[in-house]
């Protein structure tokens, strides 16, 4: 499956509350084919990103299987406050909304649909976050629980054009 990326991001969550920040571009890796999030010790995230609203239109779309360690990073260019649905998403996902500031504002399961394609269903369960946002985090259905992370940790991105 060919990935649509757009440039390099470095994630880590803090366990400590504390103010987000932007990493210096120097810091980063240079490889801008995939996109990477670690969070504390736990493995590794490859991300795909999500800048346009085209992007943001089709995320995990028809899509049978995300490894373990795979996801989307859906990155606004002002503050959202759009739900999420599951239309044509095969794939059972867990996503965090973080606000400007790198904070973790919500986190929100999203079960498979018993029908994908079924516009009608798909509209009926549309999942919000609880506070305005600036990214979306989707991974595997469980991964936030299963690895200790909630609302309210910190992430420090290091995004490369």
């Amino acid at each position: 499956m060919l990935r649509t990326v757009l440039s390099l991001l470095l994630v880590t969550l803090i366990g400590l509350p504390a103010r987000g920040r932007a990493q210096d571009a120097s810091s980063c890796a240079t490889d801008t084919n995939y996109a990477v999030v670690q969070i504390d010790t736990y493995p590794r995230i490859d991300l795909e990103l999500a800048r346009t609203p085209q992007e943001h239109e089709v995320g995990l779309m028809n899509r049978d299987y995300l490894p373990p360690d795979g996801g989307m990073l859906f990155v606004y260019q002002s503050e959202a406050h759009e739900g999420y649905w599951m239309y044509h998403t095969l794939i059972p996902l867990s996503i965090a909304w973080i606000g400007r500031d790198g904070t973790i504002v919500s986190i929100k399961d999203m079960p498979r649909l018993n029908n994908p394609d079924d516009v009608q269903e798909a509209s009926g369960t549309v999942y919000n976050p609880d506070a305005a946002y600036w990214y979306a985090l989707e991974v595997n259905e469980g991964w936030f629980v299963q690895h200790g992370v909630g609302v309210g940790q910190q992430i420090v991105f290091c995004l490369t054009a």
